[in-house]
């Protein structure tokens, strides 16, 4: 994973050279500058080249330059290590003294001859991709075609292939194409590759309505590495015989299409487009004469598809169900045979279910079937392996579909598609979690301007989604993605490729960079030196005795043992766990999380690189303590973003000079902390965290918490408040800051009416949940909630609602869940022109038939698409719904 290996590296070297922790002579530093300047050259021929690093006359230079980047990484990061013990005087699990100085003498030397020598091959590398950019110049200047570049043949197949789970994608196509518009339309056709949008596209093109209703049709194939020539030329060849070779004499191929298109009703497929460029670079030769013109595209890539025309509806390919899927498989098994016995019905079906609704998976193993004798015996043995039936046959079509999403895949994206296929198969991968992984790994460049590393990561996640390679499980409120999965074949093609590129292994390996644990026991790592390991991730349960193992693993930048746990702690123990000395001693770990209760030391300053610091508390926990106390030192972990918890206790208060100018700078989570005392000093230590999470359960005291000065948070976007104490507030109102998106309200002894007008205010507000929160009366007033899209209103007090419909200008979803005191909602609510939802939960039969009332009014008037549902609780925990 030669891209990632440099970005990582770039990293890195940036903070040897930035930081005033490390000291370095005038050569040494020279010599790690030069070597920062070939990662920027090799990044960027990557960046430009990416199929030139791999083609057959360059097979070994992407290895290359992933070997000497990780080289690079490790002698840099061990000097890095072991200055940190000759500065700090760390003294290793294995005992010993302080290093002493002729020790430190040679490190030193050693340093610069190891500088010198990567130098030299940095640099023989770096004229190697010099030499193939040269070349790709002068190619493309005197206008050589790749030979490798090629298209398929111009026209399908004659003999289309019987469709099973399209019936009404081929009915909703060939409506598009035969409609009554005149316009020349553009149909895009998207999806993940071998979904079946080639066999969708064939079967309306071979349509007899269809080919009654066209003039002309054309059929080309555009693949990923196509030339604008080929693309044009294969037109003139589908249409050779409309082309009359005399009067199109001397005339590109360009004129020849447009002329013999011009004045005709035309149908054309464009196939497997990868880029927008391979459609603007043929658009203009496809004239619109009002006619009822088509064309017809197919792609893996969403923005390709809404690029094409943007007044057009995508046309998205959705997986089979099981039943499409055995359609499909018994058809293709028996489809020149008797009819498929009653004995191989059950074990037919679960071998088409395995395919997860993939088409293309289920005719490669159907080919597979058909040469097997058709018996209950045979046919068990591939359902009880059918991952290794698609094995076999991956050296056919289905591995050739499924490498192509990833061969044209550009090199930033590579390692964050790879790193997914250490999750668990079927697992929803949490969206947040897989990013704070990305970033602690290194896979991206740090961003510009005010977009964070996550902004960025969010966007390269979108990137995959579009691509077909990722599914969205869920979405949140505001379009992003909460949760995300891969395919079973997506999966396996990042197993295969991450362990054809030794970037990542399911069993520890010597010499891996990155091991993902599926054990039930971790004491094997005892046993492991793991010198060059930089990532261990526990991803399912396992158990383990010791942590005393990691002293081999001094290179850690990834620990995640949130699946591991201790049984004697876990079942038997009643003592706070404590971790050993040996983890806080891995100065460049980026994320730490696990799953056990544990005492934070004052030795967690020395994870100068900790990022990310997570700890779940778990229900498995015979003893499970309320809160998990920080050390003052946290104040000097400058590099923390992320710091969750179910409950840390009240952030210490710094208590000397110098800690309080190591403000947590970089923190943007803070989750969740217990009676936080919101002091301006404290504030002003958390400057930049954008979401935040507070519960209060002590009043004893009556302490003054300073909620006021959460408005010194000028960066917070995400809050959610819990009280389940009585609090005082001097002001008898809360005032949060105006860059809120998201609030979540949560306690009887907050004030109401005055704090429901500051929030009302807020300008950038879109969600609003509120529970065990609520007032008798809310009275809403002109100018409030101008952004808000989302309200939850749970467990309320609230009897009386009064508003007007432009109260609330952009809500969408109103979602009212026990409110058992409110008998109706506002007949305003429904006069919302931005209105979608309505969700009543729980609550009066009188609030039932008022959110009912409101869609029949609503209805009356024209507005079909306001929906309302309601569910009713009874004893038997039974519910009914309508809509």
């Amino acid at each position: 994973m030669a891209y990632g290996a440099l970005v990582s590296l770039a990293q890195t070297v940036d903070q040897i050279l930035n930081h005033d922790n490390y000291s370095l002579s005038h050569h040494q530093r020279q010599q790690i500058t030069a070597i920062h300047e070939y990662v920027f050259f090799l990044q960027a021929f990557l960046e430009h080249f990416p199929d030139k690093a791999n083609n057959n006359n360059n097979k070994s230079l992407e290895g290359q330059i992933r070997y000497i980047a990780n080289q690079a990484e490790n002698t840099i990061e061990y000097f890095m290590w072991e200055q940190r013990r000759l500065l700090c005087g760390i003294v290793t699990s294995c005992g010993g003294r302080r290093p002493s100085e002729e020790k430190s003498v040679h490190h030193y030397s050693r340093l610069a001859s190891d500088l010198d020598k990567l130098t030299e091959k940095i640099d023989s590398i770096a004229q190697e991709a010099m030499n193939v950019k040269n070349k790709y110049f002068v190619i493309k200047e005197i206008g050589t075609v790749d030979s490798s570049s090629r298209l398929a043949q111009s026209t399908p197949k004659k003999d289309v292939v019987t469709v099973f789970g399209l019936d009404e994608d081929v009915l909703t196509i060939k409506e598009r194409i035969c409609g009554e518009s005149s316009k020349l339309q553009v149909i895009p056709i998207v999806g993940m590759g071998g979904i079946g949008k080639t066999t969708l596209a064939t079967n309306a093109y071979q349509d007899p309505l269809v080919i009654e209703n066209f003039m002309i049709r054309a059929w080309v194939t555009v693949s990923q590495d196509y030339s604008p020539q080929k693309v044009v030329s294969s037109l003139v060849d589908s249409m050779k015989e409309l082309i009359n070779t005399e009067r199109y004499r001397g005339e590109s191929d360009e004129e020849k299409v447009y002329k013999c298109l011009k004045g005709m009703k035309y149908l054309i497929v464009m196939d497997d487009v990868w880029s927008t460029e391979a459609w603007d670079d043929v658009r203009m030769i496809f004239p619109d004469e009002n006619n009822g013109s088509r064309v017809v595209l197919t792609t893996r890539l969403l923005d390709v598809a809404a690029y094409v025309d943007s007044s057009s509806l995508l046309h998205e390919m959705q997986l089979m169900n099981a039943d499409q899927s055995w359609d499909l498989l018994r058809h293709r098994v028996f489809e020149q045979g008797p009819l498929c016995p009653l004995e191989l019905e059950g074990i037919g079906k679960e071998i088409a279910g395995s395919c997860r609704g993939l088409p293309l998976a289920i005719v490669v193993i159907a080919g597979l079937l058909s040469t097997v004798s058709k018996t209950r015996a045979s046919w068990e043995k591939i359902a009880g392996n059918v991952k290794s039936a698609i094995n076999a046959t991956k050296h056919g079509q289905l591995e050739k579909i499924m490498s192509l999403s990833y061969t044209h895949l550009p090199h930033h994206l590579r390692p964050c598609f790879l790193y997914m296929g250490a999750f668990p198969e079927d697992q929803e991968i949490h969206v947040q979690k897989l990013i704070r992984l990305w970033v602690g790994e290194g896979f991206l460049k740090y961003p510009n301007g005010s977009k964070t590393v996550e902004e960025a990561a969010e966007e390269y996640l979108e990137d995959l989604v579009k691509r077909s390679l990722v599914l969205v499980s869920k979405r949140k409120f505001n379009g992003k993605i909460k949760s995300c999965r891969l395919h079973d074949l997506m999966r396996e093609l990042c197993i295969r490729k991450s362990q054809q590129e030794r970037f990542l292994r399911h069993a520890m390996v010597k010499n891996q960079r990155r091991v993902c644990i599926d054990q039930s026991n971790l004491s094997f790592l005892e046993n492991i030196y793991g010198s060059t390991t930089r990532t261990i991730l526990c991803l399912m349960h396992s158990e383990i005795s010791s942590l005393g193992c990691l002293r081999h693993f001094r290179f850690l930048r990834v620990l995640d043992l949130v699946f591991a746990y201790n049984h004697r702690r876990m079942f038997d123990s009643e003592e706070v766990a404590s971790l050993p000395p040996q983890v806080f001693e891995l100065f460049h770990l980026r994320y730490l999380a696990f799953s056990y209760a544990v005492e934070i030391p004052r030795a967690v300053s020395n994870l100068q690189n900790l990022q990310t610091l997570i700890i779940y508390l778990g229900t498995k926990f015979r003893y499970r303590p309320s809160t998990v106390r920080l050390p003052s030192e946290i104040w000097r972990m400058p590099q923390l973003r992320h710091l969750i918890c179910f409950n840390f206790d009240q952030l210490p208060d710094p208590h000397q000079e110098s800690e309080i100018t190591r403000a947590l700078l970089n923190l943007q989570t803070l989750s969740r902390v217990r009676n936080l005392k919101c002091t301006e000093t404290i504030m002003k230590m958390i400057p930049n965290v954008k979401k935040l999470g507070i519960f209060y359960s002590e009043d004893k005291y009556k302490q003054e918490y300073h909620l006021e000065n959460l408005v010194h948070l000028q960066n917070l976007v995400n809050l959610k408040l819990t009280v389940r104490a009585n609090l005082s507030f001097p002001n008898k109102s809360l005032n949060f800051p105006q860059t809120l998106k998201k609030l979540s309200l949560s306690g009887e002894s907050l004030p109401w009416q005055s704090t429901m007008m500051s929030i009302g205010s807020l300008p950038n507000l879109q969600v609003l949940k509120l529970r065990n929160y609520c007032g008798y009366a809310w009275k809403t007033s002109d100018g409030g909630f101008p952004e808000l899209e989302f309200l939850l209103i749970e467990s309320s007090d609230l009897r009386h609602w009064i508003t007007e419909s432009d109260h609330f200008p952009s809500l969408k979803w109103l979602l009212l869940r026990h409110c058992e005191h409110l008998r109706e909602i506002p007949d305003a609510i429904g006069e919302i022109p931005t209105l979608q939802l309505i969700e009543v939960k729980g609550g009066s039969a009188s609030l039932f038939e008022s959110a009912k009332g409101i869609q029949e009014e609503q209805q009356s008037w024209g507005n079909e698409a306001l929906q309302v549902r309601c569910i009713e609780f009874r004893s038997q925990f039974q519910s009914f719904q309508f809509k």
